[in-house]
């Protein structure tokens, strides 16, 4: 999937139109990040007032991170690896179970330059979303370009399915 790369003052816009729904449904949101360092928590927490409907978020890199902070099945990590669609899954519905929010939103992937297989490739992302009694779904992207392009079309993708999960 080929999107643009999204400047800040996007990402600043998709984070308040997140903000503003999050808080219309008096809910709190908690993010699960890999590859995006941190970067969907800081643009939503740029916000000011942000404390009210933001309530954590997790960088779990390696293994033993999304073992031990979201309960990612190391079997699971074993079989199909850390960027994979079933860790993506446990990783969401781990940060629910582990924090109060209402919504969550995981993402692991691999920003490059290097780490990428034929298999899967530098750019390839998955991102999953949950909403608190709900089920997980998650959704695979081939983002092009460096690392911060590749990271930015990850934050972008992150919060319009956060929006997408909120009003479905």
């Amino acid at each position: 999937m080929v999107l643009s790369v999204p400047t800040d003052a996007e990402l600043k816009a998709l984070a308040v139109q997140v903000a503003t729904l999050v808080q219309q449904k008096a809910l709190m949101v908690v993010t699960a990040e890999s590859c995006s360092g941190g970067w969907i928590a800081k643009t939503l927490t740029d916000l000011p007032g942000s404390s009210a409907w933001f309530d954590a978020g997790v960088v779990t890199y390696s293994y033993g991170a999304k073992e031990s902070l979201l309960g990612v099945n190391p079997r699971t990590l074993e079989r199909t690896g850390a960027v994979s669609e079933e860790t993506a899954l446990e990783m969401v519905s781990g940060a629910l179970s582990r924090f109060g929010a209402g919504v969550a939103v995981a993402v692991t992937g691999i920003a490059g330059p290097s780490g990428g297989t034929p298999e899967k490739p530098v750019g390839t992302v998955w991102i999953s979303w949950k909403r608190r009694g709900g089920y997980a779904y998650a959704q695979l992207f081939h983002f092009d370009g460096d690392r911060e392009a590749v990271r930015r079309q990850t934050v972008a993708a992150a919060l319009n399915g956060v929006l997408k999960t909120l009003t479905d």
